[in-house]
């Protein structure tokens, strides 16, 4: 994904009103789609695909009908792909949200001296929140620039706005994301209140008292309250946060059933209008690498650590344990990850450029306490509890996560080869993942769209034939391949990677226009074409490689699980001198390893760094490489 900066802006109300997302060219879209899944399925399986595509393409056909309405549809629409792609990407999709769909950020490992020391950090750290959120309700946030590809253009900011504002609510066949309005300029408005979660109780505290906002000391005194009202065995309630980490239809079942008290209706009621939640973990005793904070952030741990310790409906859930394991948890389907990262980056620094304002003379005392939600639950509710329970510990039990530091080269080293970092690194794990596999497979590399209203993502296919060249020269064309016929094919599947990324972020990409002409066909009540219901289609649309780069000026990395079971996640954090990847993958497929990968795609850099200084295409860096290392 392209990276973005931050410029000082006059007023980002009164900024140009950005264009609509194009309605790619139709044949051109059905071109490149026949050119990316050539190399991914046999060629009889191909020609036919390829008779299906013409069929849908020809003049007056199908095709060139659905073609016409969405053209139709971007004129009355703000975007005209952003309802399809909502719901086809998260809303439809009846996975759990750990470790299928929410992405998580991992801070660098805190040295807690206590408990208090830990509440103290969760202090201030809402202190942060209250402060960027009063930024959000008064619409000042400077606008995000693009840079890199297509670099200087002002992007689209309405993501921001749905941070501490949206909620994901499950439905039987299709969740609803809920966004309230932000408050506006008004500061003296009510910034709201925030959820809780301590030893799987939840906590609602209110962020203003008696018409006055609370302060750091407040805020802690709110906090030790919290802590130790939750170590009472006796008021300990059912840990109703669990329900939220099972599937989505499973949560939506559970959910109908607790509403039917109006206990349970109210405390629904006061974790979905929250601002966020707050997450108070217990120390795991697990040894705190960074693979294991990364898995310990996707899921908690399971049920008996602090898995149920979660609300995982909320967009932003900050975690913070008391032995300095602690990150943010994502509901995805508001944001992308670049504004989840320039969020939590905003807070980091906000927490080391401003010192802790606790302050002894506070009248906190006076402060009514936090108010634990109450819960009531059935036999029914109680078995779902326990499926909930079981459910997340196969997930955890599943899950191989293995987050380590490429340090012989970083980006500067590209950089002299006057490639791009991130089309180096998506060639990079095509080489890996073919040595691993001896083929190419549908991979998908996030594309921010968000010089477009509204704009979120579409794909970037990097598995290019060009891609697929420069592979196997590197492999099974090795010996009969001399170095300067691969550096060439290095830099022209570099150049086609680049080529991709310029499309995508233009709006000229084929998923989203694909998926349009899919969807639209639906509400034509149309029989759906063949080309959508063809076995390629589905093979393309199956993503082994889910890729994206979310680089970070902090210390922190961000991580996800696969979204195939037979698939990984993989994503990566390009620094000067050196390049952080996080690759997950499911231990119950056997075809997968996340180990095996990163090997591969330790070997692949270095392999294409020694390739590159034979041929001399750039200044070759002194010393000897070092070693790629396992992060701890």
């Amino acid at each position: 994904m392209p990276v973005l900066e931050r410029e000082p802006a006059k007023d980002c109300r009164g900024s140009n009103v950005l264009p609509k997302v194009p309605v790619p060219d139709l044949k051109q879209t059905l071109d490149t789609y026949l050119r990316c899944v050539k190399l991914l399925v046999p060629e009889a399986q191909f020609q036919k695909t390829k008779t299906i595509v013409d069929k849908f393409a020809k003049p007056g056909g199908v095709g060139e009908i659905l073609q016409k309405k969405l053209l139709e549809r971007r004129e009355k629409t703000e975007n005209w792909v952003y309802d399809y792609w909502l719901e086809d990407m998260y809303l439809n999709n009846r996975l759990a949200l750990p470790v299928n769909s929410s992405p998580v950020l991992v801070f660098p490992k805190q040295s807690f001296r206590s408990r208090e020391d830990s509440l103290r950090f969760a202090a201030h750290l809402i202190l942060g929140v209250m402060e960027y959120k009063a930024l959000l309700d008064a619409r000042s946030l400077p606008p995000d620039y693009a840079r890199g590809q297509q670099g200087g253009t002002e992007l689209c900011m309405e993501q921001y706005y749905r941070l501490f504002t949206s909620y994901r609510r499950p439905g039987l066949k299709q969740d609803s994301l809920i966004t309230q309005s932000s408050a506006g300029a008004n500061k003296t408005q009510d910034p709201g209140h925030i959820i809780v979660a301590c030893k799987n109780q939840f906590f609602a505290l209110n962020l203003m008292e008696k018409s006055r906002r609370l302060n750091e000391s407040d805020v802690l005194s709110q906090l030790l309250k919290i802590s130790k009202m939750a170590e009472n065995a006796e008021e300990r309630l059912p840990p109703i946060g669990l329900l939220t980490s099972d599937g989505r239809t499973e949560w939506a079942q559970a959910r109908d059933a607790l509403l039917k008290d109006p206990v349970n209706r109210e405390s629904l009621g006061v974790i979905e209008q929250c601002v966020c939640v707050v997450c108070l973990d217990e120390p795991t005793g697990v040894q705190p690498t960074d693979s294991n904070r990364a898995l310990l952030m996707l899921h908690g741990g399971g049920h008996d650590q602090n898995g149920a310790n979660r609300w995982y409906d909320k967009s932003m859930q900050f975690v913070v344990g008391a032995d300095g394991v602690c990150g943010v948890v994502c509901e995805h389907s508001p944001f992308e990850g670049i504004v989840l990262v320039q969020c939590t980056e905003y807070l980091l620094k906000y927490m080391t450029g401003s010192p802790s304002k606790l302050s002894r003379g506070s009248s906190v005392t006076e402060l009514p306490a936090p108010r634990r939600l109450p819960w009531k639950c059935s036999p029914q509710v109680q078995g779902m509890l326990a499926s909930s329970a079981e459910n997340l510990h196969r997930l955890v039990k599943n899950l191989d996560m293995e987050v380590f530091t490429f340090r012989a080269y970083g980006k500067e080293f590209i950089k002299k080869q006057k490639m791009s970092p991130d089309a180096y690194a998506q060639v990079a794990l095509q080489l890996a993942f073919y040595r691993c596999n001896g083929r190419m497979v549908s991979t998908y590399e996030s594309a921010a769209t968000r010089r477009f209203r509204e704009g979120r993502v579409d794909n970037i296919r990097s598995a290019t034939p060009e891609a697929l060249d420069f592979v196997k020269a590197m492999t099974d064309e090795r010996a009969s391949t001399q170095d300067s016929e691969k550096m060439e094919r290095l830099k022209k599947a570099i150049d086609a990677q680049t080529d991709y990324t310029k499309m995508a972020i233009t709006g000229m990409g084929i998923d989203n226009h694909l998926l349009g002409l899919r969807e639209i066909a639906k509400e034509l009540k149309m029989d759906t074409p063949d080309v959508f219901t063809d076995e390629t289609y589905q093979l393309g649309h199956q993503f082994i490689l889910s890729t994206s780069q979310v680089p970070t000026t902090v210390d922190m990395f961000c991580c996800y699980g696969p979204v195939v079971p037979n698939g990984y996640g993989a994503c990566y954090n390009p620094q000067a001198e050196h390049i952080l990847f996080c690759v997950s993958s499911f231990r119950e497929c056997t075809a997968t390893s996340s180990l095996v990968l990163v090997k591969a795609l330790e070997q692949a850099l270095m392999d294409m760094k020694d390739l590159c200084n034979k041929c001399h295409t750039g200044s070759r860096e002194k010393g000897a490489a070092k070693p790629a290392t396992p992060r701890k």
